[in-house]
């Protein structure tokens, strides 16, 4: 079985975002860039099926300029067996994504479709239950659980209740959160084998999909400086202060 990974290229997680002096997005230039968290989570759940045998085949797909290709080379280090990059220089909203990995998907015919449950740049949360929905086929996501037996996925994630066991048929689509694993550790015998993996690379203007942007982004502001603190002196007057702070919220 082929188990199909997405992988998104983001500001590595530990850089500090900073909004562009004109408020037209948020600055990337010469800043580090790293796989999305979420989505090393998904690569390392793949190579870990194929370790048990429940897999032959990893195939991981990104989308986005040809920089991508160092995410792609940090799967293929992982484990996966060949890449995918979607070439394009436009930004993408989250149902563009999901008609392109549609488009992946249908070419490659994989049994099973894992990706990150969103990305740390935006955040949005769309893309696998997109996907799902362009393929029609059932999805689990959140996952903290995976495993292949019989043609079936069973899939166990967390809710607000607790823990939710789902049993999927294949093909389906899952969607990793940060509890599923560890993702493993890439020693750079295992980068300089990556390169020798196959890494194919296609335009997006060439597939015919539209990826026209539906939203128009007006500006984007960083929050508020948070207030400096003050220090009471005992219960009393802290009991104090919060009460003046509700009466200032009440609606005059």
């Amino acid at each position: 079985m082929k188990i199909l990974v997405a992988v998104k290229r983001v500001i590595d997680h530990a850089i500090r975002i900073r909004v562009k002096p004109d408020g037209s997005g948020v600055e990337t230039a010469n800043l580090r860039m790293s796989m999305n968290p979420f989505d090393r989570h998904a690569v390392e759940a793949a190579v870990q099926l194929a370790e048990a045998g429940a897999a032959d085949e990893i195939v991981v797909v990104s989308i986005g300029p040809r920089a991508a290709t160092d995410v792609l080379l940090g799967a293929l280090a992982m484990g996966a067996h060949r890449a995918l990059l979607l070439e394009t220089e436009a930004p993408l909203e989250t149902l563009a994504v999901a008609k392109l990995l549609r488009h992946v998907v249908e070419t490659e015919k994989p049994g099973l479709v894992l990706l990150g449950k969103q990305a740390v740049d935006d955040d949005s949360n769309h893309v696998g239950q997109m996907l799902a929905g362009l393929l029609g086929w059932p999805q689990a996501t959140f996952a903290s659980a995976v495993s292949l037996a019989d043609g079936v996925a069973s899939v166990t994630r967390e809710v607000d209740f607790g823990r939710q066991t789902l049993a999927l048929p294949l093909p389906a689509v899952v969607t990793a959160d940060l509890r599923l694993n560890t993702p493993r550790n890439v020693a750079l015998p295992m980068v300089m084998k990556a390169r020798s993996k196959p890494l194919a690379v296609t335009p997006v203007a060439g597939l015919g999909i539209d990826i026209a942007p539906r939203l128009v982004v007006e500006g984007v502001a960083p929050p508020p400086a948070r207030q400096k603190g003050r220090v009471v002196a005992n219960p009393a007057e802290f009991a104090a202060a919060i009460a003046a702070a509700l009466a200032r919220m009440e609606p005059r």
